[in-house]
């Protein structure tokens, strides 16, 4: 019998939810290169767990009264990086993603050092993993990506995926995100969270 055709599954499921989500004591951070789907699946996440849901890249963006291609544009990648690093750690401190509450990062936040320490201190930090063709793909449906706008975006991708893979190698859990549909990666997250609580 598939888990589908169970009528006990949905509450089974459900109740399993439940059990880790109680078990969450601080906010889960989504970590990882653009495109591998932080903030749909945060936003999957944050559903499932009943929780709020907050994409740091739109709360700086708030903050600042700009996208977060004109603050690269005006005030450069260094800028950008600090404004980053504060307004996450005013998300998880001020608890604008409380107790089991989803934070979504931009691909470059947890490469800072001082973003990293906080998160890994503070928060659970998930690292989406995805391949470079998935990236490529996902991050060619809208022209928002500075990060891409020189270049070849295969290769700029692979670069960064190089740069950045020993940074999001210290997250907490480790969840690779192909071509699955977001709810089975939301779902990947949370049996990962489970199974290192």
């Amino acid at each position: 019998m598939r888990l589908e055709d169970d009528p006990a599954a949905p509450r089974a499921f459900s109740d399993g939810i439940a059990a880790i989500a109680e078990r969450i004591d601080r906010p889960i951070v989504l970590v990882g290169l653009m495109g591998a789907g932080k903030s749909t699946v945060g936003r999957k996440l944050a559903s499932l767990l009943h929780t709020g849901f907050v994409d740091a890249d739109e709360a700086i963006e708030d903050a600042a009264q700009l996208s977060i291609a004109e603050i690269f544009e005006q005030f450069g990648e260094a800028y950008f990086r600090d404004g980053e690093r504060r307004v996450i750690a005013r998300l998880i401190e001020d608890g604008a993603a409380a107790k089991g509450g989803v934070i979504a990062t931009g691909g470059g936040a947890f490469v800072n050092d001082e973003t990293r320490a906080l998160i890994l201190k503070s928060a659970i930090a998930v690292w989406i993993d995805c391949d470079i063709d998935t990236l490529v793909e996902r991050t060619s449906r809208r022209n928002t990506r500075p990060l891409l706008r020189d270049g070849n975006p295969h290769e700029i991708l692979s670069r960064l995926y190089a740069q950045r893979e020993p940074f999001y190698a210290e997250a907490q859990v480790r969840v690779a995100s192909q071509s699955a549909p977001h709810h089975e990666t939301a779902v990947a997250i949370l049996e990962a969270i489970g199974k290192w609580l």
